[in-house]
């Protein structure tokens, strides 16, 4: 069963919160993050992609950037932008975005869950990435991503959620850049505390991890990377748990550098062995499984995967599977996407516009759009054991950081 507790959160002064909170490090570039904070000396960038306060050319991953993170955390607690609550509690966390409302629980749940499997994944980590966060965390102390955890949907969860906003006033209430709005409600009293903490350990038999599976393996490797420097805390980890019924997966599309060597002409014939192919006049965002859009030398195709070619488990019936196996291995030579430089992952909220843009560019030569996951199929392969290829799902609206951080000191 689930074992999560409430804490003592890090959180930014009311009247500055829509300025602290930012998009996670990962979804913003370096040179995005600079203008996304140029001007703002409250945005929490300056703690979770802290290289913006340094000269371009610094190495994202040299321990400058990891120890200016923890000068500017320090810098922002000690001029109480953010301060730690003094008891601890549960938060709940509303976004809407496009009228869809979504309320999650932030808390932080049991290191011991993610290693014993109580906490499921479906996606294998990129150990360079792992290495940044277990960095991060070393050297800030702080847990400062936000792991986005799903459980299947439970009815006295979301009654006692919703009694609580419906009676209290949100400490947090705001719309961001984007248009999502964000609330947040502070649960510190004990009886309530007390009863989602059972209700948790009584009736949640698992949570998933959605978004954030580098976050949550790295915290789990932070006790041991500390040693003896390490707290009580380290035993723990930031994660906000939503459920199933109110989540949306979008698209996580694909780009390739290079053809491995064919032109494209020749890739496309190479194609029609497992897919039709239909040359479009426009940009194709597909409708249903098993199609894909692709871009190349400025023009867009459709595919159709072709009857039997590819198989039928809970695995292979993936479209990232079916991509990954039909085309990014056999003819691009991309056998391991977790570690492969020639491919990246472009998250759907971008649109299609952004594939177009990296391939037009000639930073990269081919992108593909696919059909999104569904949170069924998340939950059968977690639950069976089995792992979908990297970057499967792309979960929006996304959590802000520095609204909620856990501090390991």
């Amino acid at each position: 069963m689930a074992i999560i507790k409430a804490f003592r959160a890090l959180r930014p002064a009311k009247e500055l919160a829509s300025r602290v909170a930012s998009l996670p490090y990962d979804v913003l570039t370096s040179a995005e993050a600079r203008v996304a904070a140029d001007k703002n000396p409250y945005s929490f960038l300056h703690i979770t992609k802290a290289e913006i306060d340094l000269p371009e050319n610094t190495d994202i991953h040299n321990d400058r950037v990891y120890n200016k993170a923890a000068d500017n955390l320090f810098i922002f607690e000690d001029n109480k932008i953010l301060i730690q609550d003094d008891k601890p509690a549960y938060y709940i966390y509303e976004l809407t975005m496009g009228g869809r409302k979504q309320t999650g629980l932030v808390c932080v749940s049991a290191v011991a869950d993610y290693e014993n499997n109580v906490i499921k994944k479906h996606e294998l980590t990129r150990p360079e990435k792992e290495l940044d966060r277990i960095n991060h965390m070393r050297i800030t102390r702080a847990q400062t991503g936000n792991v986005f955890l799903a459980y299947k949907s439970n009815i006295t969860i979301s009654e006692l959620i919703s009694s609580w906003k419906e009676a209290q006033d949100a400490v947090y209430d705001f719309i961001a850049e984007d248009g999502v709005g964000h609330r947040v409600w502070v649960v510190q009293d004990p009886k309530t505390i007390s009863e989602i903490t059972l209700i948790f350990q009584k009736q949640i038999p698992y949570t998933y991890i959605a978004d954030g599976h580098h976050r949550a393996a790295s915290a789990a490797k932070v006790k041991n990377a500390l040693g003896n420097q390490a707290s009580p805390d380290t035993a723990w980890f930031l994660t906000t748990l939503f459920p199933s019924d109110e989540l949306r997966i979008m698209d996580y599309n694909r780009v390739v550098k290079d053809l491995n060597g064919m032109k494209a002409g020749e890739f496309i014939e190479k194609l029609q062995k497992d897919f039709r192919v239909e040359k479009i006049p426009a940009a194709f965002s597909p409708q249903q499984l098993h199609q894909f859009g692709l871009y190349l030398e400025g023009s867009w195709y459709r595919l159709e995967s072709r009857e039997k070619s590819f198989p039928q488990d809970p695995i292979g019936v993936l479209d990232v599977s079916i991509l990954q196996e039909n085309i990014l291995s056999p003819l691009l030579s991309i056998m391991d996407p977790r570690t492969d430089k020639r491919v990246d992952f472009v998250g759907g909220i971008r649109g299609l516009g952004e594939l177009e843009k990296r391939v037009d560019s000639g930073q990269m030569k081919a992108a593909f759009s696919l059909y999104p996951v569904s949170m069924d199929q998340l939950f059968n392969i977690a639950d069976s054991g089995e792992i979908m290829p990297p970057k499967s799902t792309w979960f929006e609206p996304k959590l802000r950081d520095g609204l909620l951080t856990h501090l390991i000191r």
